[in-house]
């Protein structure tokens, strides 16, 4: 909801303030989204079909696809030429493009609420010892899927134990109702990430992996148009051809998290297998980009880049609430994706400020942050194949 309604507003920016701040809100509400969608889907799953967490992040390219499609159909018919003042009612292009993907958000929000019923994950449940509720929302589930379940209160309870009874205090001030939702917030939710040194060691190398390519993913991708427009060493290329060949790298792109849903179940490859091989083929790869300014050989490493570049975010993230425990595998997800939008604001100013003095330096970090990822997956010490999450 946040995503739509403010995806929504920046289209309607006064000012380059205005417009931040409304991005900056858009941000929010997309980055509250995306680690909760995995770890909630992971906990659904049936064993046999966990790769389909995988299968799930084929709609990252699609989005991609989606966006450079309408990008290609309005940036270049809307915009202000290259002479001439720049009227706001010549450069509405951008606009049309924010709104039009604020207004798809907003109706996927709209489905998603009232379409149909979104059930709280009963592993989340039990572990906050709510018993009835995780009943509860398996004999819903099983209701959805017109099958019968076994499943009662009082078999939970001999099966795991009681749970511990607390009482829900009354008529609290606002004061306390603040503290005892903060209270909430302890570092016992950390600690959880680190109940084992293999544990904790996946924790770190997670952190890390996450952090580089959330810089790394940006430095190139969210700059390729303009690296494509000065494709040729010559005159910039023309805005209708530079997005052109930005659709055709999204569409090449979207069968990478097919293939890494087949790939991460073979045997001695895995998930940290597939991981791996597709980073480190991403990152040589965005440093073949700047080997030629020929704009063919640069939209071929483009492509084949955000092909292994979906197989990699891909099993990446699926493999990060896969192998934390149900208990701390939201607030494990959550920091991944806080460090990885952390690092990613780091991204522009780096392609600023080392732009200036060689072109090709922002290309350059992004390839050795990518490869720098590779490394460290190499020592993750669990690998999430056949078994089943916690």
């Amino acid at each position: 909801m946040i995503s739509g309604a403010f995806g929504l507003a920046s289209g309607g920016g006064p000012n380059w303030i205005g417009t931040c701040a409304l991005y900056a809100c858009l941000g929010l509400g997309v980055g509250g989204n995306l680690p909760v969608d995995g770890a909630l889907f992971l906990e659904f799953l049936p064993f046999a079909s966990g790769n389909l967490l995988t299968m799930l992040s084929v709609w990252w390219p699609v989005g991609n696809l989606v966006s450079s499609l309408l990008a290609w159909a309005f940036i270049p018919n809307f915009t202000c030429s290259e002479e001439g003042p720049c009227r706001k009612e010549d450069n509405m292009g951008w606009r049309y493009l924010v709104i039009t993907l604020g207004a798809i958000t907003f109706v996927m929000f709209l489905c998603r609420f009232f379409l149909f019923h979104l059930y709280e994950s009963p592993k989340f449940l039990l572990s906050r010892g709510r018993q009835d509720e995780a009943v509860a929302a398996v004999h819903g589930i099983a209701y959805k899927n017109r099958k019968k379940t076994w499943l009662t209160v009082e078999i939970l309870n001999e099966i795991g134990g009681y749970p511990e009874q607390t009482s829900t205090p009354q008529n609290l001030n606002n004061k306390e109702i603040v503290e005892r939702y903060m209270s909430k917030f302890s570092l016992e939710r950390i600690r959880g990430l680190f109940v084992t040194k293999k544990l904790g060691i996946t924790t770190v190398i997670l952190w890390f992996c996450w952090a580089t390519i959330g810089m790394g993913y940006p430095l190139f991708n969210a700059f390729l148009p303009q690296y494509l427009q000065r494709a040729g060493g010559g005159e910039p290329q023309a805005t209708s051809i530079v997005y052109r060949n930005y659709a055709i790298t999204s569409i090449v792109g979207l069968p990478g998290s097919i293939l890494a849903c087949w790939t991460v179940d073979i045997k001695y490859i895995g998930r940290k297998g597939t991981m791996m091989t597709a980073t480190m083929i991403t990152g040589v790869l965005i440093f073949c980009f700047t080997a030629s300014t020929d704009p063919d050989i640069q939209l071929l490493c483009s492509s084949l880049e955000n092909f292994f570049q979906n197989i990699m975010y891909g099993v990446l993230y699926a493999y990060t609430p896969e192998v934390f425990p149900a208990p701390s595998r939201g607030t494990g997800s959550g920091i991944c994706s806080c460090l990885n939008r952390i690092a990613g604001l780091c991204a522009p100013l780096v392609a600023i400020y080392s732009g200036t003095a060689n072109p090709d330096a922002p290309i350059y970090a992004s390839g050795g942050l990518m490869l720098a990822a590779f490394v460290a997956m190499i020592f993750l010490p669990i690998e999430t194949r056949g078994r089943q999450t916690l």
